[in-house]
């Protein structure tokens, strides 16, 4: 008996065991998504396609900016010699990281309110008003976030493109690739990019779409920012023929309700705005002046979710009906749904975000490749039936012997942690599951979408 159990035999009992104390989880939390039995096969996706290429699939691989880019701006950088520039391309990058949401005059007043009735009731402070509104202001410094507005002068800009152009490229051509996988029959001709900055959604969309578009609109307040992105589009020099043609910066949004672009984006400007009025008035403005898809783009944080929810809200809650363009609007991507967002009301709110892989432009101290997290929303005039419907994968997906699990944000407005299995759900679901990846649809057929005999006639385990 003894020769029986050796390594062989050891690593056999090993995996049987992993299986067994895997099996009871996987049946549980299987239950969870109770009806997601099979893949949405009503238009037979798949065909003749692999499994690895089903329609759910949205990744982009690692995305490069394109040459004549990459030259322009290594070209800036030699010609502006700035002293120091890694390290200050590094604390802006932290700076832009880790910015919160201003802080309203009211919550201000708030607090200080609070605070100077909290001094009241301490014995051992003077009640002298000078001492007093010195207190409350010194207390309000210290607990209270600093929200500081930059001013991109010519150096700054140099140090903001070193910084953001690539990663910001990275990220705007992911939400790109979504309008363009699953609306291939879209062919844009006017774009309108809001907070320009170095112009890489300029960039990243003639990459996209640089057979239809014959319009792009850069508007930005900076007119260090607007000279630095034309001067990239004419391969680093003041003159020269463009290298995408029929660009053109403004410093205000147009004013004629009746000029409408049909794809509008602004990426990471939102957390430019100063206040919450300013960011309502323009993103109504933005909405107004979109034909068919407004573009959002933040950073993968707490803060950049927050703004985006806050945009998304006032779209669809939007009270305001153009008598110019009536058509209603709806959530084309992430969320499956018009409803809040789990993530934001869940016990313990989590940024809803994704990565993108790139290539940097490979200056002196960035060569190696890099993931840009970031948070977007794009917003669709016209039906939601238009859109599919798929639950999105939010979280990276876990490969486990014989089962995945998946977190999902379904369309019934409520998050799912389903843990697949090809006796459970069907060999395609479960190969579907297998070679998604974060930021995918799962084409899956949802409890809410069957009739509720369906679920009910499912067994739980």
């Amino acid at each position: 008996m003894a020769t029986a159990w050796g390594p062989k035999w050891l690593r056999m009992l090993s995996r049987w065991r992993r299986g067994l104390r895997v099996a009871p989880q996987s049946r549980a939390l299987g239950a969870l998504v109770r009806g997601v039995t099979r893949v949405d096969n009503r238009d037979d996706f798949l065909g003749k396609r692999p499994h690895r290429r089903h329609p759910g699939v949205l990744r982009l691989p690692c995305v490069r900016p394109p040459r004549a880019l990459a030259d322009a701006a290594q070209l800036l950088l030699l010609k502006n010699a700035v002293p120091g520039m890694e390290k200050q391309v590094q604390t802006l990058t932290n700076y832009l990281w880790s910015r919160h949401v201003p802080v309203e005059a009211e919550e201000l007043q708030r607090r200080a309110a609070g605070l100077e009735k909290l001094f009241l009731e301490t014995p051992d402070l003077s009640q002298t008003e000078e001492k007093l509104r010195g207190a409350v202001l010194h207390a309000l410094r210290k607990t209270t976030y600093h929200w500081q507005e930059l001013s991109y002068n010519e150096g700054l800009s140099l140090v903001y493109m070193a910084a953001r152009l690539d990663g910001g490229f990275a990220a705007v051509s992911r939400a790109f690739h979504e309008i363009r996988t699953r609306v291939p029959e879209f062919q844009p001709q006017t774009l309108m990019d809001f907070g320009s900055g170095a112009g890489s959604v300029t960039w990243a969309a003639h990459n996209a779409w640089g057979q239809s578009l014959r319009e792009y609109m850069c508007v930005d307040k900076s007119a260090a920012m607007l000279d630095l992105a034309e001067k990239l589009l004419k391969g680093g020099s003041e003159s020269g023929e463009s290298y995408v043609p029929g660009v053109f910066f403004r410093q205000f949004l147009p004013v004629s309700p009746k000029v409408q672009f049909d794809v509008v984006v602004s990426a990471f400007s939102l957390s430019e705005l100063p206040s919450k009025a300013e960011r309502t008035e323009t993103v109504q403005t933005l909405w107004r002046k979109t034909n068919r898809f407004l573009v959002l783009v933040e950073n993968g944080t707490k803060a950049g979710h927050s703004l985006l929810m806050d945009a998304r809200d006032l779209v669809l809650k939007g009270k305001e009906k153009s008598p110019l363009d009536p058509r209603p609007g709806f959530v084309f991507a992430p969320c499956p749904h018009e409803l809040p967002c789990p993530q934001s009301t869940a016990s313990r709110p989590l940024a809803c975000s994704f990565s993108q892989g790139y290539h940097p432009i490979p200056f002196s101290w960035n060569k190696k490749l890099k993931e840009e997290k970031f948070s977007m929303v794009i917003l669709a005039r016209g039906s939601p039936e238009e859109a599919d419907r798929w639950p999105r994968i939010t979280q990276p997906v876990l490969k486990r012997p014989r089962h995945v699990h998946c977190h999902l944000c379904c369309s019934d407005g409520h998050m799912q942690h389903a843990v697949i299995t090809a006796r459970q759900h069907g060999r395609d679901l479960y190969r579907c599951a297998r070679v998604s990846s974060w930021g995918d649809l799962l084409p899956v057929i949802t409890p809410s979408e069957f009739p509720p005999s369906s679920a009910q006639d499912t067994p739980d385990s």
